[in-house]
Parts: structure tokens; C-alpha cells; sequence
């Protein structure tokens, strides 16, 4: 028992150890005085809809303050049962169109394509139910653009992200990538807030661990295994005619980025991209109930991508970075590990042991001081990527880096266990997480100074 805790401790401290220091600025793109003009390739964005008229008014304010002339918006209402697709008709005016294009992707009966007559690049599909996947691939057949944009229905970009996401795919190597997700209760004129409940604060500062550090790590070391399906890009050629488009599963984000980094490894010199540049912005849950569904989703996702992968990451895990840091970082020591500990936790309350429980004390010790560490670690980061709080907000700020470190991180090791049995006994459940139906202001971005 001491042997198994020693190797838990050392290897749950080795790592975020590697990240920390592997997103270091020194380690990323040379940063240029002098950012290119480059012509405005075409872009396609997909924004899946089901029930979703609440924060409809938001994600359209959110797109026309985009500075992207070339693009073109779709929103697929996936057979959505309260007036997603009537909100649409009053906001954008919809007229229906004629389409008899080709469709190399199956998916649900289409009702009718329209286009709005306030906005004439933006259209909306109305099918059938079938699923997020499913409305993607109804997106991605319509699409008329190489370069594929998906969002979730409460994703707000930045004014530049496309203008970033342009940039980086000006480069034919870049064949996916993901770009920055920031919480967008904290968005506000020039710096991100933290006004609001205890549960929104964490995850305001959890998402800037999450992206600015382990995925930027993973992203340098083309071994990027999740692309968010809040902000993902996608070459249209190589999703819709080499991949066949997305698969039916509870985790087409992280499941599309696995096929992404197979086709790379057959395809030598491509890459998948993190751009911390390009910023989108989405609301997260607001009550505990609806984290809980969302956090189980996730795990419940990441365990069936794991075990639909596992002959692929097996066989590949000593001789591809994507396979080790899949399996050995996020499953062996992000799941199999919290096991283990809880574990080790439950049986010193039935067995108590001196000499396990002063290891335990030790470790715990060690595990706040490292994330302590790692914290305000991010906090340097997310400096360096523009990103400020407001100054009379830094006592919330201490605040929740506390909060975060004794509490909250023990909050969403819970999840993961929950979610890792949940799996065995429901492997298909979906849980919707309820928009807030907040209104939101828009009109200048946080970052990029």
C-alpha cells in the first residue's frame, strides 16, 4: 500500500510539473511585433440547436460583432420540442430555399433549409431529432467552406477569433485545432470579473488551468486528444470525405479530435493546433445539480472514447505522445488514480493504520502545496495571454484560488468517480444542462492586449 501511494504521489506531481513548465512562453510560437495580412478565407460555422431559445438572442448579437467577412452561419435545430426554430424566424426573418446539393454525410430527415432575410449569410436547417452528431453532419453537407466552425449554441466568439483561426489555417499542415474557451458569466469590458456565486468563480479559473496550460502542453506536443465542442476548427475535406463525418457517441468532441490525430499519424507533418489567440466564450452551469450532469457527461464520454480507442492507444502508447498522454496521463492518472485514492481513503477508515495514515498526511500536504503552486502558476499565464481581472476583484480572486485548492478540486475528483461507474450502468444517457436565459453585454472583447 505505501509503494502504490509513493509511485501515486510521485507521478501525480511529475506531470503537472511537465505541463507547467512545457507551457512556458519559451516553448510556444515566437510571438510577432507584426501579425499578417492574409485574405479572408472562407468559413464555414455549424451551431447545433436543440431547445436552445433562450440564449438565441445572445449567440446572434454575438455573431455580428465578429470582424469576418467571409463566413457563413448554420444553425441546425436538431427536432428541438419548444420554439428554438420559431426564435429563430423572429430574429432572422427566415425565407425557405431550395437545396439540392450533395449530401456525402447521412443524417435525419431535413424539413426545410431557410435563410434570413436580415442577414443573407446566415441559414438555418430544420430536421429531425437525432442528435448533436447527427446535426453536425447535417451542418458539415451544407456547408459550403473548407474551413468548418463548430460552436455550441451558447458560444460567443471574440471579435478576432476568426481572424486568428484565418491565420493559422493559412498554413496547409493545420488540419484542426481548438481555440481558447473563457466563461462567459465573467466576460466584461476589459477584464474578466469575478462578481458572481462561488460555483461560477472556480470554474472561471478553472478553465484557465484546463486550456492555458494542459491543453496548451498537449497541443506543442501535436498529442491534443480533446478539441472543445464549444470552439473547434476542422478542415471540411479531410471531416467529410476521409473521416465520414461524426460518430453517434456521448463525446463527439473529444471522439472527432481522436480521428483527427489517426489521420495525422497516417498523414507525417500534419498538425492539430491550440490557438489561445482566438477566444470564444460560453456559459457554464450556475447550480451544482447542473454541473454535476455536465462534469458526468464528460467522464462518462472520456470512458467510452477510452474503451472504443482501446486497441488503437494500446498498441501506439509507447511509440505516439497523443496514445501515452491519452491513456497513461488523462485515464491511468486521472481516472484509474482518483480510484485508487479513494480507495486507500476508504480502507484507513476501516483499517486504520499509523504508518499508511502519516503517508496520507504527507501526500495531502504535498498535493495542496503542488496545486497551490500550480495555480498561481496560471495566474502568470493567463497574464501573458492578455488575460487581466479587475483590479478591486483580487481578494475574490485569493479567495477562490483557496476555495479551488481545498475544496473544489475534491468536488470534481467525485465527478470522475461518479461518472466512471455511471458508465457501466448507463452508458447512453445525455443530461442538457439549462441555459440561464441571461442577457449578456457584448460589445467589446477581454483580451488580446
Amino acid at each position: 500500500m505505501n509503494t502504490i501511494g509513493i509511485l501515486l504521489f510521485f507521478f501525480c506531481t511529475l506531470l503537472p510539473l511537465f505541463h507547467m513548465f512545457h507551457a512556458l512562453p519559451m516553448f510556444g510560437p515566437p510571438k510577432k511585433r507584426r501579425r499578417p495580412q492574409v485574405r479572408e478565407q472562407g468559413i464555414s460555422m455549424i451551431i447545433p440547436c436543440y431547445n436552445e431559445n433562450r440564449i438565441l438572442q445572445t449567440t446572434l448579437n454575438g455573431l455580428r460583432q465578429v470582424d469576418y467577412q467571409n463566413k457563413e452561419v448554420i444553425f441546425v435545430n436538431d427536432g428541438s420540442n419548444d420554439n428554438t426554430f420559431d426564435v429563430l424566424d423572429q430574429l432572422l426573418d427566415l425565407i425557405p430555399i431550395e437545396y439540392d446539393g450533395e449530401l456525402p454525410l447521412s443524417h435525419q430527415p431535413v424539413r426545410g433549409y431557410y435563410q434570413s432575410r436580415i442577414d443573407p449569410n446566415i441559414y438555418v436547417i430544420d430536421k429531425m431529432n437525432g442528435g448533436k452528431a447527427d446535426a453536425l453532419n447535417a451542418g458539415c453537407n451544407f456547408a459550403q467552406h473548407e474551413i468548418i466552425v463548430t460552436l455550441d449554441a451558447d458560444s460567443i466568439l471574440d471579435q478576432q477569433a476568426l481572424k486568428e483561426v484565418n491565420l493559422a489555417f493559412y498554413r496547409d499542415e493545420v488540419v484542426a485545432a481548438g481555440g481558447m474557451v473563457h466563461i462567459l458569466q465573467g466576460k466584461s469590458m476589459n477584464d474578466l470579473q469575478l462578481n458572481h456565486k462561488w460555483l461560477v468563480r472556480l470554474q472561471i479559473f478553472e478553465y484557465l488551468k484546463g486550456f492555458y496550460i494542459y491543453k496548451s502542453s498537449l497541443a506543442r506536443l501535436n498529442a491534443l486528444a480533446i478539441i472543445s465542442g464549444a470552439f473547434g476548427v476542422f478542415r471540411r475535406s479531410i471531416l467529410v470525405n476521409d473521416l465520414k463525418g461524426y460518430r453517434e457517441t456521448l463525446g463527439e468532441d473529444i471522439d472527432i479530435t481522436l480521428r483527427f490525430q489517426q489521420w495525422i499519424l497516417q498523414h507525417p507533418g500534419s498538425k492539430m493546433l491550440f490557438i489561445p489567440e482566438a477566444i470564444c466564450y460560453t456559459e457554464c452551469p450556475e447550480s451544482w445539480r447542473d454541473l454535476f450532469k455536465q462534469r458526468v457527461r464528460w467522464q462518462k464520454a472520456f470512458v467510452d472514447c477510452v474503451l472504443y480507442y482501446w486497441r488503437f492507444l494500446i498498441k501506439t502508447i509507447f511509440t505516439r505522445v497523443i496514445s501515452f498522454f491519452f491513456l497513461f496521463d488523462a485515464f491511468f492518472m486521472g481516472t484509474i488514480a482518483t480510484m485508487m485514492t479513494t480507495a486507500i481513503f476508504i480502507s484507513l477508515l476501516l483499517i486504520p493504520e499509523m504508518d499508511i495514515i502519516q503517508s496520507l498526511t504527507a501526500y495531502l500536504i504535498g498535493s495542496i502545496i503542488l496545486n497551490l503552486i500550480y495555480n498561481l502558476y496560471t495566474l502568470y499565464i493567463s497574464r501573458h495571454h492578455g488575460v487581466r481581472f479587475q483590479r478591486n476583484h483580487r481578494f475574490r480572486l485569493l479567495q477562490t484560488l483557496l476555495v479551488d485548492i481545498l475544496f473544489y478540486r475534491f468536488v470534481t475528483l467525485f465527478f470522475v468517480l461518479y461518472g466512471t461507474f455511471a458508465y457501466a450502468f448507463n452508458s447512453k444517457d445525455w443530461s442538457k444542462v439549462a441555459r440561464s436565459g441571461r442577457k449578456y453585454e457584448l460589445n467589446m472583447p477581454v483580451e488580446n492586449g
